[in-house]
């Protein structure tokens, strides 16, 4: 059976770790990291993760910020509130929670936070320091690093020679997952849902990466023996063995079949779900200490 990557236990310690550094930070400077979290309308989901991100926020000694903002806001009033928190200077991190209302342009909202406040990793300055190879001065989006640093866990920081294969190539994960392997020297396949014969692309990998928003999409025989898989799926599902009208969550490997065959294996919930939060903070952190010119942590 293959090892559970526990990413409860690594969020943990990259929390940990911010916390340290921001108290050091505001020892060293007199300033906390300053985090705004914005959220427009009353979706269910994104009030329970927004809640966590400032309850997290808090634990990590940040000033955390929320607002709350009614359904029918203003796509005007939104990106207005925005160039306030942008020109605060102790704001150093903008989170506006998606999905957004569908009255609303998203990216013209996401575009208009200053890159070295992004916290979310989703401007294009962003993403096009880390097409280029500039992990040094661009933020990283929150999940694909974390999902990396759970890759590393096994594999070290050099993953020269491995094969990793990324289902998925969305903006917000699957084109920065393969930026950030690349990085690493693996040899990266980007698929998707027009690939061909994609069962058989799968098994060639060393790394697995899945993050297609499809429940037990990836069956153990795509997987190659021994083989690492990150399962970035998160998916609720009818589950009547609980009693009627329950659910539960599972991700986009059929994890009982896959964890016969892999080596490692991310369950779902507790693998990258919780190592997302845990780098929106990792990204406050270097976000504020480069405000305050101070040299940023690694995590």
């Amino acid at each position: 059976m293959a090892v559970v990557i526990d990413g409860k236990a690594k969020a943990a310690s990259v929390t940990e770790a911010v916390r340290i550094s921001a108290e050091a930070l505001e020892a060293a400077t007199g300033a906390k990291p300053g985090l705004a979290v914005v959220i427009v309308g009353d979706d269910p989901a994104s009030h329970a993760y927004v809640n966590s991100k400032s309850k997290m926020a808090k634990q990590c000694g940040f000033n955390s910020i929320q607002h709350t903002l009614p359904e029918d806001t203003t796509q005007a009033d939104l990106l207005s509130l925005v160039a306030e928190l942008n020109a605060d200077s102790a704001v150093h991190g903008i989170l506006v929670q998606l999905p957004l209302p569908r009255h609303f342009d998203s990216e013209a909202v996401i575009q208009s936070i200053l890159p070295e406040k992004d916290v979310d990793g989703l401007s294009v300055l962003n993403a096009g320091k880390l097409a280029t190879g500039d992990l040094e001065t661009g933020l990283i989006s929150c999940t694909p690093a974390g999902a990396m640093l759970l890759a590393r866990s096994i594999h070290g920081d050099d993953l020269s020679g491995l094969n990793a294969v990324v289902i998925g190539r969305s903006n917000l994960f699957g084109k920065p997952m393969g930026q950030l392997l690349l990085n690493a020297n693996a040899t990266v396949t980007m698929a998707h849902s027009r690939t061909k014969d994609l069962a058989a692309i799968c098994k060639t990998a060393d790394i697995l990466v899945a993050a297609v928003g499809r429940p037990g999409m990836v069956k153990g025989d795509w997987v190659k023996p021994g083989a690492t898989v990150i399962d970035v799926g998160i998916n609720r599902i009818p589950a009547p063995e609980k009693g009627e009208g329950k659910s539960k969550l599972v991700g986009d490997v059929a994890y009982d079949e896959a964890s016969a065959v892999a080596a490692a294996i991310t369950p779902v919930p507790g693998g990258v779900g919780p190592m997302t939060i845990a780098m929106l903070m990792a990204n406050t952190v270097i976000a504020a200490h480069r405000a305050l010119g101070k040299t940023a942590p690694k995590f």
